[in-house]
């Protein structure tokens, strides 16, 4: 009997006991279906966690500040804007209550072995942003972009040499611009203090729309390099004595990513603390990471449980068909080809609950997906919390295949070794 016949017949038994084939179909494909769809959560995580790293920069920069920044409070512009109140402002100079980098803190990470070049950003504390209408709100400033990789809802990211800023999406309906479309190409007002409090306004074109992100790096307007130069320039003006340098943080290439960890060790013997993308971002992998392998557990039992009924169906099989093994053996059927037919029935067992149980997964976590973008997750633009990798998925089917072929090798064992004389008088 050639392997072509071999699959017929082990199809066609499969479905002489529909009742219990169909119950262990439906334990397959309650396995295959988590497995599916927990595979497509860390897929579509991961793949929104990888497109926010892009937005932070290169995978060999390193982000360099004053370990006492650390404590420095953030800002909430998440949500939007907060309208600026002359009597509540805190208005910080570049001199005054932050600690920032110093010129010979970046000549000290120049020299350190393994780093390429340094790129520092002024430390620049604007007042407030002044829209269109009069309206003034608080202002917290982002880093400069660099990024090609930086997630855009329309426009483009400042160019370095022009005084251009980026606006977080939340910012535009707040500021008066209309749509995140309308937005690009008007302009803001940037009001900044110098050594003597006069106040001075800066016009910034808005070049561009950021998308929200995971890792929130969106949540502050941006300005180009160039602007950010300027207001750092006015902002220490007007000092009797010469202001040093003062800079937020500095990004530094990293000639040799493997060597991170020595570079890391000398800045803090600095008093200074480095981070690459994957320090700012691990935290959201690996807790992503967790979750899809504990919902992964259960539906490995689910899938263990369900190879006990592989090889409960199967053993009723041999006990049913013992004469016809017994028929095919006297006919001259040898061992191995029995073990093979009850093997492949287990295999086709495997294959129909795992691809039914794949393919459900992948229409109804599209569709969930669908929803959850444009209802709970709509802040967060760009992601997919369902996102199937044919690999993936192929890999599953293989998998689960792989358990029913393991568990029918009982029963099949059993087949192969029937006695032609004693199956043939079998009652």
């Amino acid at each position: 009997m050639k392997f072509i016949d071999l699959l017929r017949t082990a199809i066609g038994n499969t479905f002489r006991s529909k009742a219990r084939t169909v119950l262990t179909v439906i334990a397959i494909f309650i396995g295959a279906f988590t497995l599916t769809l927990t595979s497509g959560i860390g897929t579509g995580v991961n793949d929104y966690i990888d497109k926010t790293v892009a937005a932070f920069g290169n995978d060999n920069a390193l982000f360099v500040q004053k370990v006492s920044e650390q404590s420095t409070p953030g800002s909430n512009e998440g949500d939007g804007p907060t309208e600026y109140n002359p009597d509540e402002a805190d208005v910080r100079l570049g001199f005054g209550s932050v600690s920032g980098l110093t010129d010979s803190d970046i000549e000290k990470i120049e020299k350190i072995d393994g780093v390429g070049s340094v790129d520092p950003m002024y430390l620049v504390t604007p007042k407030y942003l002044e829209s269109a209408s009069g309206k003034k709100f608080k202002l917290s400033l982002g880093s400069p972009p660099e990024a090609d990789g930086l997630q855009l809802e329309s426009g483009e990211a400042p160019e370095r040499a022009k005084d251009e800023i980026l606006l977080p999406a939340s910012w535009v309906e707040p500021l008066g611009l209309g749509s995140n479309q309308d937005a690009v190409g008007k302009s803001v007002k940037i009001a900044i203090g110098n050594a003597v409090d006069q106040e001075r306004t800066f016009t910034a074109k808005v070049s561009g729309v950021s998308q929200a992100s995971l890792a929130g790096p969106s949540d502050n307007p941006i300005p180009s390099a160039g602007l950010n130069k300027k207001l750092y320039d006015y902002q220490v003006s007007g000092s009797p004595r010469k202001v040093p340098n003062s800079y937020f943080t500095a990004t530094a290439t990293v000639d040799d990513i493997s060597k991170v960890g020595a570079i890391k060790s000398e800045l803090s013997d600095e008093h200074m603390q480095g981070r690459t993308v994957e320090d700012q971002l691990g935290m959201f992998r690996a807790v992503i990471n967790g979750i899809v392998w504990i919902l992964n557990s259960f539906a490995i039992i689910a899938l263990l449980a369900a190879g006990f009924g592989i090889v409960n169906t199967l053993l009723m099989s041999v006990q049913e068909r013992t004469r016809e093994i017994g028929l095919m053996k006297a006919l001259g059927m040898s061992g191995g080809k029995v073990f093979g037919l009850f093997s492949l029935e287990a295999i086709f067992i495997g294959f129909l609950g795992s691809a039914i149980g794949a393919a459900v997964a992948v229409a109804a976590g599209s569709i969930l997906s669908g929803v959850l973008s444009n209802g709970l997750l709509s802040s967060l633009p760009g992601l997919s919390l369902f996102l199937f990798n044919p690999v993936n998925i192929a890999a599953i089917i293989l998998s689960v295949m792989f358990i029913a072929f393991l568990a029918g090798t009982i029963p099949a064992m059993r087949a192969a070794r029937q006695d032609p004389i004693t199956a043939l008088r079998y009652e």
